[in-house]
């Protein structure tokens, strides 16, 4: 954004000064009060011939796969990192004795009891390390000490054998593929419904894990995973409910679960992380959701769960990290009517613009791509467009070879068709 300071110098003595608005939003008030001060004569007859092409029929032949190639602002979209949460951390460096650090009570219920002694369950040290160095022959064993801990009566030893498989799954594909063989999953499952939060947080997280080994995901979903991450998205702690969207967004690289997933009712839960979540919270629900909205019935649901106006916001916060990614989730939702139709209301025109003048290089690129998709068939929006104060800041990037020269899937048509 541009400062308050330069707005109120660039603003002349014939126009009120306007005082925390951006260049562009000088612009479109100063357009409203006085079209000549804003754009040329030339650019005024460019504008009313836009205005005059109802009939004209603008295809846009952006595609997904274009779109991700387009940078790598979202590499983080399309894999998923166990353990995101970064809590094994914490668990390598806490004897296996007891509970997860402090915290507070869960409706009223007290602090979980120190796991019991069970051998394995019990051992001081359970680190990455001591994980890597187990041979062959002794994980399946291992393995089948904490799959049979799954099943105990007592919930500290649920809960002491659900954090050392989510630390086995962690890192190495091969337990991966045995924990999955020997049946853990669906002993895991009925965990996410757990009313202890350090059992149920160790469980999402070892689904998570589990389902970054593709031959998984089958047997995550095929249990009834997705019902119960779901639950856990809207019923547990922070952390939890990062890693149950993470999760989902590992089943959701299977084209078919994606339909199933928003069926389920995940959009909701995930729209409202969007809202309330920690920036960690914030990201895996973006992701997730970009996953997701490749499907239409998908777009459909995150608009009408309120998706548009958080992504919207996001679009025009500075620093966060997140700008760019809600774009490319706006661009997907913009492919609908009742998407565009969401953008539009919530000032999402005023935002891309923004962020065409004031963003990142990627920021430009994603900012443009969800304006074609707004303005291609629309005269109105277009009008909507040149009224924000848009016409400036496109010539601008129109004539900036640089941001030209990393608009790889826009032809150079595109910035024209916004301007004529």
């Amino acid at each position: 954004m541009v400062s308050a300071e330069k707005d109120s110098n660039e603003t002349t003595n014939t126009h009120p000064t306007i005082i925390g608005k951006s260049m562009r939003t000088v612009r479109s008030k100063l357009f409203q009060h006085d079209r000549a001060a804003c754009v040329s004569d030339n650019l005024t007859g460019s504008l009313m011939e836009l205005a005059s092409r109802n009939n004209k029929s603008v295809k846009s032949s952006i595609t997904e796969e274009q779109l991700l190639e387009l940078s790598q602002a979202l590499s983080d979209f399309s894999a998923c990192s166990s353990d995101i949460s970064g809590e094994l951390q914490r668990l390598a460096t806490v004897s296996s004795s007891q509970p997860p650090p402090a915290a507070p009570h869960v409706d009223g219920q007290p602090q979980p009891e120190h796991e019991p002694c069970l051998g394995f369950l019990q051992r001081e040290s359970f680190s990455t390390e001591i994980i890597e160095s187990i041979s062959p022959e002794d994980l399946q064993p291992t393995v089948k000490i904490c799959v049979d801990g799954l099943h105990s009566p007592s919930v500290a030893v649920k809960r002491s054998a659900a954090a050392k498989l989510r630390l086995l799954a962690k890192n190495r594909a091969d337990n991966r593929a045995l924990i999955g063989e020997s049946g853990a999953v669906a002993a895991l499952v009925p965990l996410l419904r757990c009313s202890d939060p350090w059992t149920q947080e160790h469980a999402v997280t070892a689904l998570l894990n589990l389902s970054l080994l593709e031959e998984n995901k089958a047997l995550i979903t095929n249990a009834g995973a997705v019902k119960a991450l779901i639950y856990v998205l809207k019923t547990g702690t922070e952390t939890s409910k990062q890693n149950a969207a993470c999760a989902l967004m590992s089943l959701a690289l299977v084209e078919e679960n994606k339909s199933s997933i928003g069926a389920c009712g995940a959009i909701p839960p995930l729209v409202a992380l969007l809202l309330s979540g920690s920036q960690r919270g914030k990201k895996d629900a973006l992701t997730t959701l970009y996953k997701l909205c490749s499907v239409r019935q998908n777009k459909e649901r995150a608009v009408s769960a309120g998706a548009v106006r958080p992504l919207v916001e996001l679009v025009a916060e500075e620093g966060s990290g997140m700008a760019e990614k809600a774009m490319v989730v706006l661009n997907s939702l913009a492919g609908i009517e009742e998407g565009k139709e969401a953008i539009v209301e919530e000032g999402g025109i005023g935002a891309l613009l923004e962020a065409i003048e004031d963003g990142s290089v990627k920021g430009k690129e994603f900012a443009v791509l969800t304006l074609v998709q707004l303005c291609a068939h629309s005269v109105a929006n277009r009008a909507l467009l040149v009224r924000e104060g848009g016409i400036p800041p496109l010539v601008a990037l129109s004539q900036n070879a640089s941001v030209r020269a990393k608009l790889k899937v826009l032809h150079s048509s595109t910035v024209d068709m916004l301007l004529d």
